[in-house]
């Protein structure tokens, strides 16, 4: 058997407001759909499962995002998740100018939860609430440049 990442799937209160962030940040839209249907209800695990959906991809095809935003049933608001809760708890990119990624974040409202860290002259990070209070890692690769 082989296997392979496909992508991380985010169910998003907005998903025009979530693909405008993520796009602004450099990933590309795949492609949108609505899917509902025996099919979707299937597969997800839902009695009338009907939702909006967005595949974004990062520059050079290595990592995929998939937004949705239902719209039956009811989307279930929570409590931001902390980073330390069990389960998933953050998506994490890449960036190859850390100030530039933040200024794009700020102007969608998301800012740096404490502040910028530097781990060992290696890497510079930080984590953020984006969308949907989504955690984003960004990280710049100190060794790079």
């Amino acid at each position: 058997m082989t296997i392979r990442f496909e992508n991380v799937g985010i169910a998003v209160r907005d998903v025009d407001e979530a693909v405008a962030f993520f796009t602004d940040l450099g990933l590309r839209v795949l492609g949108t759909d609505e899917v509902s249907g025996e099919w979707a209800d299937t597969a997800v695990g839902l009695d009338g499962n009907h939702a909006r959906i967005a595949m974004l991809e990062t520059p050079g095809g290595d990592g995929r995002l998939e937004l949705f935003e239902y719209v039956h049933p009811d989307a279930i608001e929570t409590d931001p998740t902390l980073p330390n809760e069990i389960g998933m708890h953050r998506v994490a990119f890449q960036v190859d100018d850390l100030d530039a990624a933040l200024r794009i974040a700020a102007r969608h409202g998301c800012r740096p939860l404490r502040g910028v860290a530097n781990y060992r002259d290696v890497y510079l990070l930080t984590y953020l609430r984006g969308p949907s209070g989504i955690i984003l890692m960004l990280a710049q690769d100190l060794t790079r440049t």
